[in-house]
């Protein structure tokens, strides 16, 4: 292994808490971050435009990841439909493996990262939390930027979203047999982020 690269793979459903802490670690740590569902809610996007999925993915650029409206419920819907297309993902893993290799150490989060995209990943953790509690953070997410939105709906939205993560034939959303979960249910998001940190830490300090 190149002694300069060290992978963080960090998986998880929707509004679990994930992204708050992978970017968070990658702060701390002085890491590249790569939000993996950027690249399928861009893909997503791109098909809502009328593109095909395949196309889309394979023409799929880093300026494309940076544009700011792909936070939308409309895209997050596209973007897990999309997901469940075999040749879609596997035209994406070589960018995310790219990424996730580079000197200076990496994380990655999404919802197979730890099991398809970076098996031999240093460290490995599976962040959840029930879907009332993700479904209310969503809620205020969207409702504070003035989305039209409904409790029940969002609920909804998260348990759906969550069947097809997770019963799709193409790398289903799952915990590596190996990684450390991390239930933001109850636990605050500094609680949440010593938790990784001292994970991080001990991985690095046995390396050294």
């Amino acid at each position: 292994m190149d002694t300069h690269s060290f992978t963080v793979a960090i998986d998880g459903p929707a509004a679990s808490g994930k992204g708050t802490i992978s970017k968070a670690v990658a702060a701390h740590f002085g890491f590249a971050h790569l939000d993996t569902g950027l690249l399928y809610r861009a893909v997503g996007r791109r098909v809502l435009e009328g593109v095909d999925p395949l196309a889309a993915a394979q023409a799929l650029t880093a300026e494309e990841l940076a544009q700011g409206d792909l936070r939308t419920g409309e895209i997050a819907q596209a973007a897990s439909k999309v997901a469940v297309i075999p040749e879609v993902r596997a035209a994406l893993v070589d960018f995310q493996r790219a990424f996730a290799r580079r000197a200076g150490g990496a994380v990655l989060d999404g919802r197979d990262i730890g099991t398809v995209i970076c098996p031999r990943a240093e460290v490995k953790l599976f962040v959840t939390a029930s879907a009332e509690v993700r479904a209310e953070r969503r809620y205020l997410e969207l409702s504070s930027k003035g989305a039209d939105v409904t409790r029940d709906q969002v609920l909804a939205d998260v348990r759906e979203r969550d069947a097809r993560d997770a019963g799709r034939s193409a790398a289903p959303m799952k915990p590596a047999e190996d990684a450390v979960m991390v239930d933001t249910t109850d636990l605050s998001i500094d609680a949440a982020l010593d938790l990784a940190k001292s994970i991080i830490n001990k991985k690095l300090a046995a390396q050294n």
